[in-house]
């Protein structure tokens, strides 16, 4: 059904006569005429009676009308849903425990007035599709991982370098170091069950284990974080990396440690993604929110894989200035 013509039997109702509804709607009374007559063929029904004080409803037109009205109201609704601004900005930030959850729960204290849709995307793959399908707006992601660049309508700017910190029970070895040097770490189990193949993570960590000769192991069923923090309290020859940010809670009894890793510090490189075209105006906030907020990147004494910074290599890349250790490169 023309909604055209459908608007134009409501102005018609209203005023009682072709001329002011064609007055109102800024067309001709022909066209008025020819539009009622349209819709008349569609329903198959006399919608006016003409008259000599202009046109009357009918029967029928008289039960059309609240219908017609309903009509016009929802395809309103319709188009102000997709307006820019006027729906929620959905952002994905793939595990609610992670990072860029905390990122997101930032922006939303600072910017209340913003509705949000935080969505949970595992795979960079996913979320790509998503962005160019217009399903999310952005995505918090590691890029790009090696051999995968990001298509062209894809922009993409790193907001976050997160410490690595090492994760132990009560009776490791290290359990009891203030901080330890990433070389202290070689001969030591890692294990992070959570490493799924092709993903930017697993990339990550395969780069940070040929780089500095560590034995990170993701043997075993992945039973989540709880499962985790559990064998890693009981077990003495096993740690596990987390990020510095990851939001993590265990009973006491766990006696669990984190401990900051030193020279250099890996740090996991997190950047936004988004479609260059996106119109959405709480994204340009999202991304002003970020810049404002972000500690920076390339710090002196750490490090982040060459695929993370711009520049494609398996052995990640610690360069030295004169203040010390710097990483390379910039993200996004």
């Amino acid at each position: 059904m023309d909604l055209d013509t459908v608007r134009t039997f409501v102005a018609a109702a209203d005023a009682g006569q072709f001329q002011e509804a064609a007055a109102e709607l800024a067309i001709t009374q022909q066209a008025v005429s020819k539009r009622i007559a349209a819709l008349e063929r569609t329903l198959g029904v006399r919608l006016f009676t003409r008259t000599p004080r202009g046109a009357e409803l009918t029967i029928d037109g008289q039960a059309f009308l609240p219908h017609a009205r309903e009509l016009l109201r929802a395809a309103g609704r319709a188009v102000a849903s997709v307006l820019p601004g006027s729906r929620p900005l959905r952002v994905d930030v793939i595990s609610s425990r992670v990072a860029p959850s905390g990122l997101m729960r930032d922006f939303h204290r600072a910017h209340p007035e913003i509705e949000l849709d935080v969505v949970m995307l595992f795979d960079i793959e996913a979320a790509l599709a998503a962005i160019r399908s217009g399903a999310i707006d952005a995505s918090f992601r590691a890029v790009a991982a090696p051999g995968r660049p990001l298509p062209e309508d894809i922009a993409s700017v790193r907001v976050l370098d997160e410490p690595l910190q090492l994760l132990t029970g009560p009776a490791h070895a290290l359990a009891s170091a203030r901080s330890v040097t990433v070389a202290q770490l070689a001969g030591h189990r890692i294990w992070m069950p959570g490493l799924a193949p092709g993903t930017e993570w697993a990339a990550y960590y395969d780069d940070l284990a040929a780089g500095f000769g560590l034995t990170i192991e993701a043997t075993g069923p992945n039973f989540g974080s709880d499962a985790l923090l559990d064998t890693v309290a009981d077990t003495p020859a096993l740690a596990t990396f987390m990020g510095g940010q990851t939001r993590l809670v265990w009973p006491a009894g766990h006696g669990l440690r984190r401990i900051p890793v030193t020279d250099p510090t890996p740090v996991y490189p997190h950047s936004l993604l988004w479609r260059r075209d996106n119109p959405h105006p709480a994204l340009v906030t999202l991304r002003d929110h970020l810049a404002a907020t972000a500690t920076g990147h390339g710090a002196a004494g750490t490090w982040a894989p060459d695929w993370a910074t711009g520049r494609e290599g398996r052995e990640g890349r610690v360069s030295r200035s004169r203040g010390g250790l710097r990483s390379g490169g910039s993200g996004g």
